[in-house]
């Protein structure tokens, strides 16, 4: 087992003494608060379970060890990812670093490599990942154009099913608008209910960028309302994802909801566009996507990674979306991880905390923080509908983060990398899995 900073103790019944816990993720807790949003206290473990969450020095100091203000937070959850991509990169870069290179070179790829052994080796390897970064919650899509759905959405269930207990797993579709209009969309949207996804698309069509309104935009989405509202399935949508101001379909969707009745959650991720447009289309939208109780997801490292991007020239602007407007309109917003190590984004490691201390430093989640933690944990947790998940409290699963950081200025300033990780009160190999393992699978020799 790798070693942390510390040796967790090993007994039912010990503490973690003198630590400190973002007050945002500390429900329940009544006590002052630090400067920077803390609390100090002792958190009592028992039998797998937080038995109590104490003032600093309450605790018997027999009942574990001091580790002197080191941060706990509890454990991530991952809200867009895409785990049938993963790790492709080294049969499969991307030439040129664009949305659309990213787009040929995964649809060649899957043409050529996504069977269901491919999908599985690599998809696990990613879980490997998470689990040991301290992920405990995630949710994938799935390129689910036919025959390709057919393929992976069983890979899905039953890595979900070994994963059980160890990390929540979720799936939504991920294909074009047009294909909806067809034969094809009744059968993957059976397929997801099948499944206990969540139906998504991409707002564009096929072989498209986000560019625009497509054409018959109201009449494919449309469409997909009908499909998810007569299979009671939630909605998880990739909307507008370029530096295009005309891209507006963020708020033709958030009014279409409303005009609905929408009954199911309604997440849309990226919405980079929105970023370039207008203050007066931006304050309608806001205002359309609050209205329609909207949750969004930012994916910080791979929009920043794609948009913007042209040969021998210098990215104009940061690719991410409205998340401070977003937040002060009351809307849910959280930021994820999305791709790993495939054409879209060539780089990333399946960990939430890399993703937090990034997303801080691109969107400017500080000065003040914040209640900002939640966008990492609590939040997406919320939006995935695990109310035990991405919070400390009484009575919850001692599924713990502990960090040698002891704040905000620590915690952003130096990797994580000796953290130790508590699932059920006990700590975790965090030896993440070797590349070496996917050799085969990806064709490196």
């Amino acid at each position: 087992m790798t070693a942390g900073f510390f040796d967790a103790p090993r007994a039912a019944d010990f503490a973690l003494r003198n630590v400190r816990i973002p007050a945002a993720l500390a429900p329940g807790v009544a006590a002052p608060a630090t400067a920077d949003g803390h609390f100090n206290v002792d958190i009592a473990v028992s039998a797998g379970r937080i038995a109590d969450i104490a003032p600093a020095g309450t605790v018997d100091a027999t009942r574990g060890p001091d580790l002197r203000q080191s941060l706990v937070w509890p454990t991530f959850a991952d809200l867009h990812t895409h785990l049938d991509k993963g790790h492709i990169w080294p049969r499969a870069a991307n030439p040129d670093g664009t949305f659309y290179g990213a787009l040929t070179a995964v649809m060649a790829d899957r043409q050529q490599n996504w069977n269901a052994a491919d999908i599985e080796a690599r998809f696990d390897f990613a879980l490997r990942c998470a689990y040991a970064h301290g992920v405990s919650a995630v949710r994938t899509h799935l390129d689910s154009f036919s025959p390709q759905a057919e393929i992976s959405w069983p890979v899905f269930a039953r890595l979900r099913d070994k994963w059980a207990g160890r990390i929540a797993l979720q799936a939504s579709s991920i294909l074009a608008m047009d294909p909806f209009a067809t034969d094809e969309g009744p059968r993957l949207a059976d397929l997801v209910a099948r499944h206990g996804g969540q139906l998504g698309c991409v707002t564009r069509l096929s072989g498209e960028d986000h560019v625009g309104v497509p054409t018959n935009f109201d009449d494919y989405m449309t469409r997909v309302f009908e499909l998810a509202e007569a299979r009671g399935l939630d909605l998880d949508l990739h909307v507008d994802e370029s530096g295009d101001p005309e891209a507006r379909t963020m708020i033709r969707i958030a009014r279409m909801a409303t005009k609905r009745r929408f009954k199911g959650a309604l997440l849309m991720g990226h919405c980079c566009s929105l970023a370039v447009q207008p203050d007066d289309a931006i304050e309608e939208t806001l205002a359309a996507c609050a209205e329609a109780r909207v949750d969004v997801v930012s994916l910080p490292m791979c929009n920043m990674y794609l948009q913007g991007r042209e040969s021998a020239r210098t990215p104009r602007w940061r690719g991410v979306t409205l998340l401070h407007e977003m937040k002060a309109r009351g809307m849910r917003v959280a930021v994820a991880g999305d791709n790993v190590r495939d054409p879209f984004y060539a780089y990333g490691d399946h960990d939430m905390l890399e993703t937090f201390v990034q997303a801080v430093r691109i969107v400017q989640l500080d000065h003040p923080m914040g209640d900002w933690a939640k966008a990492a944990t609590m939040t997406p947790a919320d939006i995935m509908k695990l109310p035990a998940t991405g919070r400390i409290a009484r009575g919850l699963p001692a599924d713990l983060v502990v960090m040698r950081a002891r704040s905000y200025s620590e915690l952003l300033s130096r990797r994580q990398h000796d953290r130790v990780v508590l699932r059920d009160g006990k700590a975790i190999d965090t030896t993440l899995p070797d590349y070496r393992e996917l050799d085969a699978t990806v064709g490196m020799r």
